[in-house]
């Protein structure tokens, strides 16, 4: 039996081996690079369609039970520590760390009392050019869901 994190490492292995970019699988599925990549990666469900999609795009020829866990519900957290150790995945939680009560104070600032979803979610990572290094963008737009009163 396959477990979810052993799938997600053969469909890792299967894209570097084969040099698909996590783009083009998108555009197949018709779904965004960021969504489709957690989907991948383990972080969201996929239809059966969906999933035929991404075995035409990678040729992985899924079995039926690797179809059955990309179906299923996950345990969403993709991290194997509390504190993560991966220094990409470290300098964002850093961010959290240093700027999550000014994001917070922000926020309630001009909404209220509430959350930003990551249901009601987006997200685009892209590049951009600057002569001194090249930067990373992150956009994340969630939808406000304030506190409800009861």
């Amino acid at each position: 039996m396959t477990t979810r994190a052993e799938l997600t490492e053969k469909i890792i292995a299967h894209k570097v081996f084969n040099d698909i970019k996590w783009a083009d699988v998108a555009a197949a599925v018709g779904q965004s690079k960021e969504w489709t990549t957690a989907a991948l990666m383990g972080q969201i469900s996929l239809t059966k369609d969906q999933i035929a999609k991404v075995d035409n795009a990678m040729g992985i020829n899924f079995s039926d039970e690797e179809v059955a866990l990309l179906m299923t519900v996950p345990y969403r957290g993709s991290l194997p520590t509390a504190v993560p150790t991966d220094p990409l995945i470290y300098r964002l939680y850093e961010v959290v760390n240093v700027y999550g009560t000014t994001m917070k104070a922000l926020i309630e600032e001009e909404f209220g009392d509430g959350i930003m979803s990551a249901i009601d979610f987006t997200m685009d990572i892209s590049r951009t050019e600057d002569p001194k290094g090249d930067r990373v963008k992150i956009v994340l737009d969630g939808k406000f869901l304030p506190y409800k009163m009861y």
